[in-house]
Parts: C-alpha cells; sequence; structure tokens
C-alpha cells in the first residue's frame, strides 16, 4: 500500500494529500467505503465513528462480552475492501477500536489472513482510563474515555501501517495525523494542525458537509443519495473541501459553513494537539463542489484532556396519550391527576409534556390531536415496567372521552448517563501499537494554554433602518445545532455582511431567551464570528444528562436550530 512519508513541513513533499471520510457515525452507510475507493483518488480514508451515546452502546456491549467493544460494520466494510484499498494505495484510519482496538486490530488480521492480504495493521490505546477511574476521581463510570490526539495515528503511519485503528480520538484526529504524516508537521507546527483540525472537523461528519442536513436544502442540486465529503490539505494547513465527481449533494461554502459551526463551543476548537480558532479562517468558492478554506489560526492545547463518561442512571419507560378535539387542557389535567391518584408506587421521577400539535376544525382526527406524554425514570425497574404503564391503560375506560395510547403496555428500559471530565493531559498514557508489536509512548504536548472564551468583536457598525417585515429568521439565516454532552450548541449564519451586522446586533442572549423560552433559565453563551458571518450559542443543561437520558423531545438537540430559524423577528426589507 502507499508508501510512508518523512518530510519535513515545507521541505519535502508539496502536493496536497487527499483525505476521503465514509462514516459519520457507527450505522452511517454501509456502502460509503466502497463508493469512496472506487468513485476517485485518495491518499487516504478515514472514518469516525464513535459519539458519546455510542461509548455507552459499547460499554454495553463489552458487559455482554469482553472480546467485543468495537465497531462490528467496519469490518464488514473492511471484508469488502480492504483488498481494494490496497489495490488503489489507499491507507485506512478509522475510531472503529472503540472500547478494544487492539480486539478490532487482531480482529482486521485474521480478516487479511483470511482474504490472502498482506496489510500492515498498527492500533492506538492508552484513552481507556475505566480502571483508574476512581484514583483519578472519575467515580465509578461504565465507560472512562480521554479523547486523545493525533500523533499516535502519526507514529503509527511512520511504522508503515495500512490500517490504522483508534479509540476515542477526537473526531478530527483522524484526518490531522494524516495530514501530519505526509507532511512531516512538527508537535508545535499549530497553524497547520488547526487548518488540519478545521478541515477534519468539516469532513469527519460525512454527509452533512455535502448537503446532509444543511438549512437550505431546497438548493442542492441532487440530495437523492449525497456522496462523502474529502479534504485536499495542504503543507500550510490550507484544505480544499470537495467529493468526488458525479456524485450527488454539494460542497459550497453554505454547506462548509454549516459544518463548521457545527457541536462548537466558540471562536476557540480545543483539541489535544491545538487550539484552532473558528473566527480565523476564510471561505471561498475554488470551482464546483470545491471549497477553499485558508488562513487558519492555532494555539497551544489545554493542558487538560476531556473524558467522556458514561454510567448506567437506572431505568425508563414513556406512556404517550392522545387528547383529540376539545377541552385538550383540561382532558390532560384528569389524566395526570388519576394516573397519580392509582399508581402504587410513584417512580423517582415523573415528568409530563403536553404537545400542543391539535388544530382547531382540523379536517383529519390526527391534526385535531394533541399529545399527552409521561416518561418515568427509576433506579428500580419493576416501578417504571408495567406497573406504571398497566396503571395508565386500565384507565381506558375511566378517564377522558377519546382515550387512546400510541403502543401497547411495555416493560421499562435501562438508560445511561453522560458527564464530562478533564484530567491532566500528563495522567492520560497515549501509546502507539505498530504492526510488529512495538509500542511507542507518545508525550502528552510540552507548551499548553488553558482555554479562554475569545473576545467578541467590536460591532460599531450601523444597524440597517426603514421598513420592516415579520417573517422567519430562516428566510435570511441557515443554522446548524447538536448536543454536547448536556449542552447544546446552535450555529447560525448569514451570507452577505449587512445580514452579518443586523444578525450580530440582534440575537443577543435575552433575545434567543425570548424566541426559545425552553432556554429561559438556562445558562447561554454567544460567541461571533465575523469570518463565517456566523453567531454560535451554547445552551448549558438543555439536554439533561446527556442524549442517552432522553430529557426532552429531541435529546440530540438535532432540530434546535430548525426552531430557531421557524421563529418570526422584524427583520429589514432590504435584507431579506
Amino acid at each position: 500500500m502507499a508508501a510512508t512519508a518523512t518530510s519535513t513541513a515545507g521541505a519535502g513533499v508539496t502536493t496536497a494529500v487527499r483525505i476521503g471520510n465514509c462514516s459519520g457515525f457507527y450505522g452511517d452507510r454501509i456502502s460509503a467505503m466502497r463508493e469512496m475507493l472506487t468513485g476517485g483518488d485518495l491518499d487516504f480514508l478515514t472514518g469516525d465513528y464513535l459519539a458519546e451515546l455510542t461509548m455507552l452502546i459499547l460499554g454495553r456491549d463489552r458487559m455482554k462480552n469482553p472480546e467485543r467493544g468495537y465497531a462490528k460494520t467496519f469490518l464488514r466494510q473492511l471484508e469488502e475492501c480492504l483488498g481494494l484499498a490496497q489495490d488503489r494505495n489507499v491507507r485506512i484510519v478509522a475510531n472503529a477500536g472503540g472500547l478494544n482496538p487492539a480486539g478490532l486490530a487482531a480482529g482486521i488480521r485474521e480478516l487479511a489472513d483470511r482474504l490472502g492480504l498482506d496489510v500492515s495493521v498498527a492500533h492506538v490505546e492508552g484513552d481507556d482510563l475505566l480502571a483508574r477511574a476512581g484514583e483519578l476521581g472519575l467515580g465509578s463510570p461504565l465507560t472512562a474515555n480521554a479523547y486523545l490526539g493525533a500523533w499516535g495515528i502519526v507514529d503509527c503511519l511512520n511504522a508503515g501501517a495500512d490500517v490504522v485503528v483508534t479509540g476515542r480520538v477526537t473526531d478530527a484526529s483522524v484526518i490531522v495525523g494524516p495530514a501530519a504524516a505526509h507532511f512531516g508537521w512538527s508537535t508545535t507546527d499549530y497553524d497547520r494542525l488547526a487548518g488540519a483540525v478545521l478541515a477534519g472537523h468539516v469532513i469527519e461528519c460525512g454527509t452533512q458537509a455535502t448537503g446532509g442536513n444543511y438549512a437550505f436544502f431546497t438548493e442542492v442540486p441532487d440530495l437523492t443519495y449525497p456522496g462523502f465529503p474529502l479534504a485536499e490539505i495542504h503543507a500550510d494547513g490550507s484544505s480544499v473541501i470537495t467529493k468526488h465527481p458525479g456524485t450527488g449533494g454539494q460542497v459550497s461554502v453554505g454547506t462548509v459553513t454549516a459544518q463548521l459551526l457545527y457541536e462548537i463551543t466558540g471562536a476557540r476548537y480545543a483539541n489535544p494537539d491545538v487550539t484552532a480558532r473558528v473566527d480565523s479562517i476564510t471561505l471561498a468558492d475554488d470551482g464546483p463542489d470545491r471549497v477553499r478554506i485558508t488562513g487558519a489560526v492555532g494555539e497551544p492545547p489545554p493542558p487538560t484532556l476531556k473524558v467522556s463518561l458514561n454510567e448506567i442512571g437506572g431505568f425508563r419507560n414513556s406512556v404517550t396519550f392522545v387528547l383529540t378535539g376539545l377541552d385538550i387542557e383540561a382532558k390532560a389535567e384528569l389524566l395526570q391527576r388519576q394516573l397519580d391518584n392509582v399508581l402504587a408506587v410513584r417512580p423517582a421521577e415523573m415528568h409530563w409534556t403536553l404537545a400542543r400539535t391539535d388544530h382547531p376544525d382540523a379536517d383529519t382526527e390526527e391534526t385535531a390531536s394533541a399529545l399527552l406524554h409521561c416518561t418515568v425514570r427509576d433506579a428500580d425497574p419493576a416501578k417504571v415496567g408495567r406497573a406504571f404503564t398497566g396503571a395508565g391503560i386500565e384507565l381506558a375506560l375511566a378517564s377522558y372521552p377519546g382515550f387512546h395510547v400510541t403502543a401497547p403496555p411495555g416493560e421499562g428500559q435501562v438508560y445511561g448517563v453522560y458527564t464530562a471530565g478533564y484530567v491532566d493531559a500528563a495522567e492520560v498514557p497515549h501509546l502507539a501499537v505498530h504492526p510488529d508489536g512495538t509500542r511507542t509512548d507518545i508525550a502528552p504536548a510540552t507548551q499548553t494554554q488553558p482555554l479562554a472564551p475569545a473576545a467578541e468583536p467590536e460591532l460599531s457598525e450601523p444597524l440597517p433602518t426603514g421598513r420592516t417585515r415579520r417573517v422567519p429568521l430562516g428566510q435570511i439565516a441557515g443554522g446548524r445545532s447538536g448536543d454536547k454532552g448536556g449542552s447544546a450548541n446552535i450555529g447560525l449564519w448569514v451570507r452577505t455582511d449587512a445580514q452579518w451586522r443586523w444578525l450580530a446586533h440582534t440575537l443577543t442572549v435575552e433575545r434567543l431567551r425570548e424566541l426559545l423560552p425552553e432556554t429561559a433559565e438556562l445558562g447561554v453563551t454567544r460567541a461571533l464570528l465575523p469570518n463565517l458571518r456566523a453567531v454560535n450559542f451554547v445552551i448549558d443543561d438543555i439536554l439533561g444528562r446527556g442524549v442517552a437520558y432522553n430529557a426532552r423531545f429531541d435529546p440530540q438537540a438535532k432540530g434546535l436550530a430548525e426552531w430557531l430559524r421557524g421563529r418570526h423577528l422584524d427583520i429589514p426589507e432590504e435584507l431579506l
């Protein structure tokens, strides 16, 4: 497969390295690996298989079988594609190792032997801190994994590995590693590393960079089957985001902006190897389905590493009651009072939500109906099992008119709780295990800088004056949102300088709380990103104790930005 690059930055390799992506999550399109290998030229193919929720899923998988704990679909993809990658001289880097990268590496070697292929496989480990969780003050979780950086991957590639699998590295690291190895970057090439981090952040979520989940999706020429993205990264850290010719979807300044805003915390985007300044970069069209990212500024990384902690929180169950027609509020009040009265033992948590999906004078029964959700949680599965759901069903002939539910009674299900911990980077081993079994310790960063919010730029330009029209914010603003543990982010961007001045002046934290009443009592921080004509909000604790806790209607906050875009504001007509 591909020869190992050992040149130094700016003194050897100067041609761009082409790094593709074939997975944005565990469960993504299974055919994407083959499509990326056959659709055009690549030097490296990467995949991101891990999310906060995925680590919980893999943790439960490992409880059933200690030899598992990795993304099994990755092996399925390799069974079809490992020989293809070898024929095309493409090296593969993925974090599919999850909680057991050594086990996955062994599985790949067995697969290669069965296929009659001579493939060098390496892996990166050290992120799993479960055995030391108590010692490190992390409690007694089910999983405890530190986010490692890219240098273990670099070391494995420099040792000649054709395939490198890791445990919990940051999502961008699977892209940063190949770029740093290709160009021979040093650990203090911060601007170059920052550029690779931001390129990696764009492509690591797969088709979200090519039109998927895009606010202005009706502008994408063909979103029926979008292609996966790739980054052409240059020696100076600049990059071009593109996709293979003839594939669906679109790469535009808009789609790249949307993905840059996904799940960030502000102008500083911290990784274990570098803190990338999101506010430093400039985007420009570089031809059809090509967007150039330049100007990345990097700073030393924080002195601590984030640790993903998952634990079993207890058992959860829910029942959804359908309320149709008249007197919705009164029907809901009656049902809640009755269920409170008949439950022999009340669960530790009992949460009611009334979704007013009903319309007056509706022409279908469904649009005449509201949904009353009751969610319960308890450490005792008996309290949230049929003792709960059965009590609700027993009211069927004794409650509000039109009583019915959306599903039959059922038992409770285990739910998880996510928290983020932080440990000194020097406390976390980072090990590169070469194809020959040699183990190399990767030293932590020697220069560090505590993470702090960037200063907000001054807004001195005057606001537009004149007539306004009350319309949805989404008429001028795109958006993307996502989960960050129990918190969520919303990134909004506009397309002109005049729209940006209005957005930055108008969409303050106070206005956000007015538009999204659910955030009124929560901590909210705002960051302005003028180069992207964007504003980013982080909303603390809106997701409760993480995605698996399922605290709200949209537990991963994927639709939060679309809700905000649907709210109406008085927008100057000259901006519409």
